[in-house]
């Protein structure tokens, strides 16, 4: 039996509407060329800016040479070919494209992972796609949106034969093994399952983490993604997470330690991603973590808590460990509007953070938040100023979305009179005692606007994913951050000055600070150093 494995992440935005105008669109707006044009450098484009690097200058921005790898494309493939399962892989984002195509084999059943799959009209562009390529093959899903809706999910789409709920480890394959040997589903861990016109539910099971072998991985991975927990301690109400995966277990120290150094020698990583939403827990498990991760020598980054960075000793071991970068949802500088999250970190904890790392040589990316249900624009104030006043680093700034109808929040939908078009459409209006979704948008776009022009040391994370960090591998983490912040006022510039003349100044003020840091465009990319 063949599968086609149908994974990946969902529908990319790759040119912000924040950036649309800017020197970061293809297509230059007539203001954005008269701007140039006015600077005295009427063809420059951000692909011409270069470094130099032994006597050649190659370009600033540089491809990404490795993407972080799906985490869970990469997880159920070592799943399939633990089992001996024959598969070929079609990414979803050239489902969402328009651009995937059917596999050039026959294949016996379609397995859709649904973790990167957000509401109804998503499943059902999937379904769409495999309805029209493979037509009478049954699809198995598994993944985050139909651990909570699978009833929904098999109502809307007889196609769907069944749905994995949580640890597919032993679920996928024993039903792959069951549906080729025609055998009975109800003895499948975990399975959900068409019995004629019936819907089975079978019993949940859960594979012990710390037992079970972690994902391996074939040929060189310079990136490997990480998962070392399932479910969540914490109760965010902005997120429906722990209720598709309700329990919490995790990795121990010594596990996390042995897969790396297995990535490490197997692999030739040089750097560990941990996709968990909060790696910095338990306590326990960190403590140990930064006694025994030293002497392997393997850069890491991962996701936190603002409350875990408490002292200049914990950034220290952090940093003696080799972690690399930290990413810290703080969500928002005011502490009513914490509260109503039930983030269970405070804005002085926030700010502890912030100041610690702040005066180390650690990267980090701090996200804050826009619109949450009650927050007004006076309380957003708190995180507005803090940005434009106070924040160095990258940071970026999300307009608050709402993902689907199973978000805890819903809990004060009247408490907060919240209101949208359609629960599971993360693009529709929406509306709460503290402000409108146009009203949030206004404040996101404003603050980015003044942290732009105000603040120096503020990096906005908006537009570097695509390209190889660091920008200028021979500089430290102060300089390339410097480098970045002309970047984009450089780019911005045209957004930035309805006047051209004013524009052209600031287009020439950002390449003579690039210029000081080694950046300068060229006429041509084989140019070479003078």
């Amino acid at each position: 039996m063949r599968a086609l494995l149908l994974s990946g992440l969902g529908p990319s935005h790759k040119n912000s509407s924040y950036l649309r105008g800017s020197l970061f669109d293809k297509a230059l707006h007539p203001h954005a060329e008269a701007v140039l044009a006015r600077s005295g450098h009427p063809d420059l484009t951000l692909a011409r800016l270069t470094v130099e690097h032994d006597g050649h200058r190659y370009p600033l921005l540089r491809p990404r040479r490795d993407a972080i790898p799906h985490l869970t494309t990469l997880t159920l493939e070592s799943v399939l070919q633990a089992g001996g399962h024959d598969y070929v892989h079609q990414d979803l984002a050239d489902v969402w494209s328009g651009e995937a195509v059917a596999p050039a084999v026959d294949v016996d059943v379609v397995l859709l992972s649904t973790t990167y799959i957000w509401n109804r009209q998503m499943l059902a562009t999937a379904m769409a796609w495999i309805r029209g390529r493979l037509p009478g093959v049954p699809v198995i899903c598994g993944g985050q949106y139909t651990n909570l809706k699978f009833a929904a999910a098999m109502n809307d789409h007889p196609a769907i034969l069944a749905t994995v709920r949580g640890d597919g480890e032993l679920a996928l394959p024993a039903l792959l093994t069951t549906l080729e040997r025609r055998g009975d589903l109800a003895q499948v861990p975990n399975a959900v399952w068409r019995d004629g016109e019936r819907i089975r539910i079978n019993a949940l099971a859960y594979i012990d983490l710390d037992g079970h072998s972690s994902p391996r991985f074939p040929g060189r991975r310079r990136i490997v993604p990480y998962e070392s927990m399932r479910g969540c301690p914490f109760d965010c109400k902005f997120c429906s997470f722990p209720a598709a995966s309700p329990k919490w277990r995790y990795k121990s120290a010594a596990k996390i330690r042995n897969d790396w150094a297995g990535y490490a020698e197997e692999n030739g990583s040089s750097l560990v991603k941990a996709m968990d939403s909060t790696f910095t827990v338990p306590p326990t498990r960190l403590r140990e973590l930064l006694e025994i991760l030293p002497p392997l020598g393997l850069p890491w980054e991962c996701y936190s808590r603002a409350n875990v960075v408490s002292t200049p000793e914990f950034v220290d071991a952090l940093q003696r460990a080799h972690c690399a970068r930290l990413e810290i949802g703080f969500e928002s500088m005011n502490e009513q509007t914490l509260r109503r999250m039930s983030k269970r970190v405070t804005a002085r904890q926030n700010r502890r953070a912030f100041e610690l790392l702040g005066a180390s040589d650690m990267d980090y990316t701090m996200f804050f938040m826009a619109g949450y249900p009650g927050e007004t624009p006076e309380q957003f104030e708190d995180t507005r100023r803090f940005l434009v006043e106070e924040f160095s680093g990258h940071f970026m700034l999300h307009l608050f979305s709402i993902t689907d109808e199973s978000m805890p929040l819903w809990a004060d939908k009247d408490e907060l009179r919240i209101r949208t078009d359609d629960p599971e459409d993360p693009e529709a209006p929406w509306s709460h005692t503290g402000m409108s979704s146009e009203e949030a948008r206004s404040l996101q776009a404003g603050t980015l606007d003044l942290v732009r022009r105000r603040n120096d040391r503020a990096v906005l994370k908006l537009w570097q994913g695509e390209f190889e960090p660091p920008l200028v591998p021979t500089a430290d983490l102060r300089t390339n951050l410097i480098v970045e912040k002309a970047v984009e006022r450089l780019a911005m510039a045209p957004l930035d000055e309805t006047d051209v003349t004013r524009g052209a100044a600031r287009i020439r003020e950002q390449l003579e600070l690039l210029r000081a840091n080694g950046v300068r465009p060229v006429s041509s990319l084989s140019e070479k150093a003078a």
